[in-house]
């Protein structure tokens, strides 16, 4: 369980979040939805690391304070960035390679899952990374950090400037993971597929969750809705 009590964070002098509150359970898909601005990649990359912060951050337990982000991926959370990044003069199938854990010999998930999951990424296996587009380097960037096998993935949105095609594939991808009991904190824009795959709902304004519950409760609510989603 991913637990965060009265989280702050921010860039020098420039607070972003101010008192998150929050619990991603195991297995449970948790999406944070809010406008551009409103602290979600924030609240990713300080969980990573990658952001001073202060509160109570917990992973199984276990305090996350002080923890740089190789740690933080080696207990088992992994971070799929809104930047796409790739190792451009390396292959994909290399990438993939490289988001293995060396000392987990039993990982749930093999190059033939990724394969299976994005053809596009078998057909492009021995094609460097830096030449693919950008819904390809989408793909493998997912591929490659579930390879590591993680317990919780981070995952900010996956579906940003994607073809409808591949906007399918990667809702397959969140429903497999879901199907293996992986816990998932996704920060997406498309509410559609946010609803569709995930178990509850939580919408960060300001800096801050102004609304937990579940996709029907959040169907249910125009007014959170319309002051704190729709533009």
């Amino acid at each position: 369980m991913l637990e965060i009590k009265n989280f702050y964070a921010g860039y020098g002098q420039s607070q972003v979040l101010h008192g998150v509150t929050g619990v991603v359970q195991p297995g449970e898909i948790v999406a944070l939805l809010g406008r551009n601005g409103s602290g979600r990649s924030t609240l990713a990359k300080a969980i990573m690391g990658l952001v001073d912060w202060q509160g109570t951050l917990r992973w199984q337990g276990q305090s996350l304070q002080g923890k740089q982000t190789c740690d933080i991926a080696y207990l088992g959370i992994g971070y799929v960035p809104e930047s796409r990044d790739v190792f451009p003069t390396l292959t994909v199938e290399q990438n993939l390679l490289l988001g293995q854990k060396s000392h987990h010999k039993n990982s749930r998930w093999t190059l033939q899952d990724m394969y299976q999951m994005f053809p596009r990424l078998h057909e492009r296996q021995h094609t460097a990374a830096g030449v693919l587009s950008g819904g390809e380097q989408q793909m493998l960037t997912l591929c490659r950090t579930l390879m590591g096998d993680p317990e919780l993935m981070l995952i900010d949105e996956p579906t940003e400037g994607l073809a409808p095609k591949l906007v399918e594939l990667v809702g397959g991808y969140l429903q497999a993971l879901k199907a293996r009991g992986i816990a998932v904190l996704l920060i997406e824009q498309k509410l559609t597929i946010a609803l569709t795959v995930s178990d509850r709902v939580l919408v960060m304004g300001r800096g801050s969750i102004v609304f937990d519950g579940t996709p029907a409760q959040l169907r249910a609510n125009p007014s959170v809705r319309q002051e704190w989603l729709e533009v």
